[in-house]
């Protein structure tokens, strides 16, 4: 298996760290491509003025190779029904996270590139690991760890803990 990044308006050094991280952490053969819109207006909740991650995830199972997980990074905001938004959401082989709640100018702060890319890994390398199987981790600190708002992100290391390390078979 492989991992291909699929990313929208994100630079490419910024990317390029996810995927370092992903192939450092699971150990797959990472990939990126760049698209200028992964997520258009199809999937777009007027009233919400959010879009549809179930939606596009679903949308994207087609379009994935069979020996690979497909990761998606958008700048839209997302939402699941039920939430009042999702960083990110990961189901049968795709998975697609959120670049808008992650940055430091969402929360009427300065901006800054190192923990925008921290959020970034940590979002990926979560939703990579519900692909594989794992669930919420009741320790705080693990990656897979739930984040109901962005000082639980902050707060969870960018690694899985000993316990779904071994989930995996992977020793830490």
């Amino acid at each position: 298996m492989r991992i291909k990044i699929l990313s929208e308006l994100i630079d490419e050094e910024v990317i390029g760290k996810v995927a370092e991280a992903l192939s450092e952490v699971y150990g797959y053969e990472v990939m990126i491509d760049f698209s200028e819109e992964i997520v258009d207006e199809r999937f777009l909740n007027s009233r919400r003025m959010q879009y549809d991650a179930w939606a596009v995830v679903k949308e994207y199972q087609a379009l994935r190779d069979e020996d690979q997980y497909l990761l998606l990074v958008t700048v839209k905001d997302l939402y699941a029904a039920g939430l009042n938004y999702v960083f990110g959401l990961a189901w049968r082989g795709v998975a697609i996270i959120s670049a808008y709640r992650l940055r430091q100018e969402f929360y009427g702060e300065e901006p800054d590139r190192n923990l925008f890319i921290e959020r970034l890994i940590k979002e990926a390398v979560h939703e990579i690991g519900h692909l594989l199987g794992l669930a919420h981790c009741d320790d705080r600190r693990c990656v897979m760890a739930f984040s109901n708002w962005i000082g639980d992100t902050d707060y969870k290391s960018w690694r899985p803990c000993r316990r779904c390390l071994s989930k995996l078979g992977i020793s830490p």
